[in-house]
This record gives structure tokens, sequence and C-alpha cells, in this order.
């Protein structure tokens, strides 16, 4: 609580000297009881706004009854002001409609102001501005006093006020009263980057690409019809065996897998099987005579897997009757037996699958080696992008953060996807892009993103943009430390400190006044950022020593940090 209008107070030493404006020199006697408080005196950010609460006690037998005090808070920045609404008081014998102070009890009166904040405010005031005015005298009309030191303006005061100009904004400032500073916007410096969470790729080191062809046999026949070497299946295995020859990332084998059909005995399904792996390696070996290749063999009896497969991709009638009948039976023979009682889907089964499981299967493996790191780095780099394609952009993006804003860019450019968009989103967040990577997670989601990590990122994404109402709608589903930071952008520091952990709950322990905690948080943390906070928090201690050493630490580590702390009202006392 500070007096009103003692020494950097407002109203009373004002009645003092103004002897000619007679409405107050009786109010002047009771100078000494008229006070003020404005809570905080440093202002604070909190969810883009700033906001005080300024109280003023009048005492008993103090307001005349014919005074009018118009009074107005200004926040007051270097390159221009913003006002808060008036507020005007009157003696209860003023004929207008303003709060009316009672003579002889006093009263109290309060306002809440708030300013939209914006960064030409960080080093500010916030000034009040007072008006008196009276039924006689120099006083008649609303006149501008000194709420320092209670002066009327001088004629040549009073001329300048008239006139208008940077003079006469100077002049009002220099009568204003300050009743807080500000602002401390540590809120600003919340990390919602650093609970942002990336798409991932699909992309892979080694691809093993598998190719097929089956050389088909009669019913319970291992004899091979050399015809069907050319069909189009081989045809096609043909050229990517020649393909991954030619390929010096490649490394390939050739097997052959003998089956039969699961009609008959199982004893000489196996059996026949083995009789099909045989005829099939030595077909093959000789249509890939020039491939250098060794070719494997193996058998596996009855193929009741095909089995499956085929009967659920029919539209046999029946099928899930088929298909639980494998499920309750393991035995060969019980299944062979059950199916055959159904008779009136078995010739289907005879016509349309059985067939097909006759076959000694011809597989290609190819493990094809992708670009290295420092190759897929260089074609970025000598913006040969388009050798790039989706998953291997999105790939090096993360393993090599030098070149993910260039590589995520183009991805989303050429792909419209939406991990590119997320995660070019985040790289924009880590730069402090904020406008930037909300665009690109809006953009993810017109791609047709809606993973839960897109969701957590874009209320963050609103936090960091100030925009807090629609950060609270997409954090519905998000993460605890999310819903946490939604907390810290609201000035719940309590709740949130309970879910955060590190820098960011360093700093919602510090706006919450315990600084031990808020240490402790970023005692491990090496970093400028870290350094920077251990700054303030030893300057709000006291300590400031080490304030300075730890403001040294941090601008050695970051220059840019030098500037911020000359704005910085949490690091006045160093200055």
């Amino acid at each position: 609580m500070k007096n009103l209008l003692k020494a950097t107070s407002v109203l009373a030493v004002a009645m003092l000297t103004l002897s000619s404006c007679n409405c107050f020199k009786k109010m002047a006697k009771h100078q000494d009881e008229v006070s003020l408080n404005c809570t905080p005196q440093l202002l604070v950010l909190n969810n883009g706004v700033v906001a005080a609460d300024i109280t003023v006690d009048f005492p008993a037998k103090y307001f005349n009854k014919k005074a009018v005090l118009k009074v107005t808070p200004v926040l007051v920045y270097e390159s221009g002001e913003t006002a808060a609404p008036t507020k005007i008081y009157q003696g209860e014998k003023v004929k207008d409609n303003y709060f009316v102070v009672d003579s002889k009890e006093g009263g109290r009166v309060s306002q809440h102001v708030e300013f939209a904040y914006d960064d030409r405010m960080q080093k500010s005031e916030l000034q009040l501005r007072v008006e008196v005015k009276c039924p006689k005298g120099p006083c008649k009309e609303f006149t501008l006093i000194n709420a320092n030191n209670g002066a009327l303006p001088t004629k040549e005061q009073a001329e300048v006020l008239a006139n208008g100009g940077p003079e006469a904004d100077a002049l009002r400032r220099e009568f204003g009263l300050t009743i807080a500073k500000g602002i401390n916007t540590l809120q600003r410096d919340l990390d919602f980057a650093e609970n942002m969470q990336s798409a991932a790729n699909d992309y892979k080191h080694v691809v093993t690409v598998v190719t097929k062809a089956d050389i088909p046999y009669t019913i319970s026949s291992a004899t091979v019809n050399n015809k069907v070497f050319k069909n189009e299946e081989f045809t096609n295995l043909q050229n990517t065996v020649q393909a991954n020859s030619e390929n010096d990332r490649a490394t390939q084998s050739l097997y052959v897998n003998g089956y039969a059909s699961p009609d008959g005995p199982e004893k000489f399904n196996d059996q026949l099987s083995g009789r099909r792996s045989e005829s099939g390696k030595k077909a093959t070996e000789k249509f890939f005579k020039n491939s250098g290749l060794t070719i494997d063999a193996a058998s596996y009896g009855e193929d009741w897997e095909g089995f499956k497969e085929a009967v659920e991709n029919s539209d046999i009638e029946d099928k899930d009757l088929i298909l639980q009948v494998l499920k309750m039976y393991d035995s060969s023979a019980q299944r062979e037996a059950e199916i055959r009682n159904m008779a009136s889907v078995y010739n289907s089964l005879k016509s349309d699958i059985l067939p097909k499981l006759r076959r000694a299967q011809v597989v290609n493996s190819a493990d094809i080696t992708g670009k290295t790191n420092e190759e897929m780095v260089a074609l970025v780099n000598e913006g040969k992008l388009d050798e790039l394609d989706l998953e291997e952009l999105l790939y090096i993006a993360q393993a090599q953060p030098e070149v993910a804003v260039t590589a995520l860019e183009y991805a989303a450019a050429k792909y419209n996807d939406p991990r590119a968009y997320n995660n070019l989103g985040m790289e924009y967040a880590k730069a402090g892009e904020n406008a930037k990577a909300l665009s690109a997670f809006e953009s993810a989601v017109k791609a047709g993103g809606n993973s839960a990590e897109l969701n957590n990122n874009l209320a963050l994404a609103y936090l960091a943009n100030g925009k807090v109402a629609q950060a609270k709608e997409y954090a519905k589903g998000a993460d605890a430390q999310t819903k946490a930071l939604v907390n810290a952008a609201e000035g719940n520091y309590a709740q949130a400190s309970e879910k955060l952990s590190g820098y960011n709950a360093a700093i919602t322990y510090y706006m919450n006044g315990n600084l031990e905690a808020a240490k402790k948080s970023i005692s491990n943390d090496n970093s400028a950022r870290a350094d920077y906070l251990r700054a303030v928090i030893a300057t709000k201690e006291g300590n400031l020593n080490n304030a300075r050493t730890q403001l040294n630490s941090a601008v050695a580590k970051d220059p840019s940090l030098a500037a911020k702390a000359k704005n910085d009202v949490n690091l006045d006392a160093l200055f």
C-alpha cells in the first residue's frame, strides 16, 4: 500500500498546491490517509494480457462534495502508450453520473485494467494520469495536473499540451504517476516446441523386396511343364533378377519352395512336395543358368496356409464355415474329412482353390541398401531433392537437422503429406517461428492429417501463438505435459508444475514463487537458456554476483541473450 498523495503518490500533494482550485483545499487536510495500491507492482504477462488491480482508499471527511476527479491508467513504453478506461469520481453534490465518494464516510474505489500485450511493452510503466474539475476557478474544465507533485501546468506547459504532438506526449508522461513497472514476460519463454511430437517415417536403410512366380503341377504330379517359364510372372521375375544383379546396392538370392494341396494322404503329400521342390529347382536352375546365383530348395508339405488365404479371398459360399473348421482342428486328416463332408462347397474347392496349391514357388529375395546419410545430405544441398522419395526426405530431415527445413519444405510441397507438414511445423517451432509453425500444422490437417501427434502439436502451436482457447480444444486428447502447458499459459502455475519437468517446470515454479524448486528443475541443464533463468532466479533472491556470473555464462553460449537481458525487468537490478 502506498500513500496516494505523498511523495510519489497522486492526489493529496495536489490539494496543497492547487489553492486556486478551491474545492480541493479541505481535501488536502487528510492527505496522509489517502492511499493507493497496485497489484502487482511488477506487471506480469499472462495469456497475452497484462493486467493490474488498482485500489484507492479515500478517508472519511476527505472528498469535497463539489469536486470531480478523473483518473486514467496508462501503460507507457518507449514507442507509444496504451490507455485503459478512465474512471471519474465525484462528490455527492456534483450533478453528474460518476462514482460518488461519500464526503462523510469516504470510500474505496477499485479498477481492474487489462492491456493486450505487444513486444513494445516489455520495458514499460503503468502510470495514473489525473485531471481535476471544480465549479469555480481555473479548474472549471478538467485540467491535467502533475500527479507527482500536485502542480497545475504552467502557462507554457498548458500551451504545449494544447498544441499536441511529441512534446505534449512527453509532458503528459512527465505528469503521470508511476504505480507499477514491467513487464515480466517469462511466460513467453515456455518451450512449447519441447513437447511437440514428430510423425514417423517408413524409411528403412535396407529394404527387402520379394518377387514370386509359381510353377504349377497337375494333381499328384512333380513333372514341370517348361512352357510356364514363358508367362508374365516369370518374365517379371527374370527382369527383377537382372536389375538386381546390375544394382550395386542389391544383394539377392533365389530359392524354390515345394507344396502340395491339402487333399489326399498327408504322408504322400509330404513326399510329393519334396519331389516338386527338387524338380522345380532343376527347372529354375536351367532358366536362370546365367544369373550366377545359387538356388536353394525346400519342401513344406500340405499348404494349409495357402488354402486359408485362398478361401479368405474367394467368393465361395459358406467360406466362414470352412475357416471355422481350420480354426477348430489342428489335424490335417480331421480338417480334410470335415471339409469333404461339406458337399455343397467341396466341388468349388476342387475346381477353384486346390489346383492353385499344387505348385513349386520360385522366390527372389533382394536386400536393397539405401543411400547413406551423407549421400542424401549432399542431394539436398545440391538442390537435387527430386532424387529422394518421400520416406527418404522424412528420414534425412530427422537424422540431419541442418537440412531438415529444406527437405521438409520440398516434401510438403511435392507430396502434400501430413507427416511432412507436421515435422516442418516442429522445425519452425524450434526456431521460434511460431506463426509459420501453426500454419504448417494447419496445412497438415488440410492434407488429411488427424493423428494424435498432430493434434498435440496443434495445441502447442496455438499456445505459442497466444491462442489459448483454440489450444484447449486440441489439448483434450493430448498428453499430460501438453495439458500442463495449457495451464501454464493460463497462469495456473501451481497446477502446471505438477506434470512438467526440466526447463518448463522451472519457469512455472519461478512464477509461483518456489525458487528452490525452480533451481532444482534445471540443476542438470547447462544450456544458455538455463543459465539465463538461473540469472533471473538469483536476481530475485538478491544474489547479484551469482546473477552476473550466470548471465555472463548464458551470453557466452548465446550472444543474442545480451539484448534480451537489457529489456528484461527481471534483471533490472543488474543494470
